[in-house]
């Protein structure tokens, strides 16, 4: 067991959802001492409802979340060419919390799509998004996981030896630049 806290944040809200798998091997394969996923079952952003409520509990738990991990692992689906409403409905929500809780966390990218491209564009405009909230997020290798409903076996672990392989460095980049 590693000695570190690692949060993984799924784009999709289905429980079974291909990127909710593939952060869930990605924790397995970083073998962090604790792993927490993240709910982004959350209101739609609402400037009005924000000021006449302040910030959802469940907002404030996911800031709380991302700044108490080592690391955080996000993957996020391809829908239109882009990342899912739900994702960046979160990343909206937790602008508006107190502190930055991104600032400087170490974050991996990825996606898992059904097309060929494995969700290729929505990453790309998901780290765009992350711009603004300065994580030192990894550039690489990249994980792009294609075709994505047939690439987990009946107990939700990967069965690509390239796709595995890739996930393993990656992890192990995060590793190494949380020591950074």
């Amino acid at each position: 067991m590693g000695t570190y806290s690692l949060l993984g944040i799924s784009g999709s809200l289905r429980a079974e959802a291909t990127n909710r798998k593939l952060i869930r091997e990605a924790a397995r394969l970083f073998d962090p001492a604790s792993y927490v996923e993240a709910d982004l079952n959350l209101p739609l952003y609402d400037g009005d409802a924000e000021e006449a409520d302040g910030i959802p509990a469940a907002v404030q738990t996911l800031a709380d979340q991302i700044a108490a991990a080592d690391a955080v692992v996000i993957s996020t689906p391809e829908y239109n060419k882009g990342p899912s409403g739900v994702l960046k409905n979160a990343l909206d929500w937790v602008s508006r919390t107190d502190g930055k809780p991104w600032a400087d966390k170490p974050v991996a990218v990825m996606s898992a799509a059904a097309g060929r491209a494995g969700g290729e564009r929505a990453q790309m405009v998901l780290r765009g998004f992350m711009v603004p909230f300065r994580p030192r997020i990894l550039q690489g290798p990249e994980m792009h996981l294609a075709g994505s409903r047939d690439q987990f076996d009946d107990n939700g672990q990967l069965t690509g030896e390239l796709y595995l392989k890739t996930l393993q460095e990656l992890m192990n980049a995060l590793k190494a630049e949380i020591g950074r």
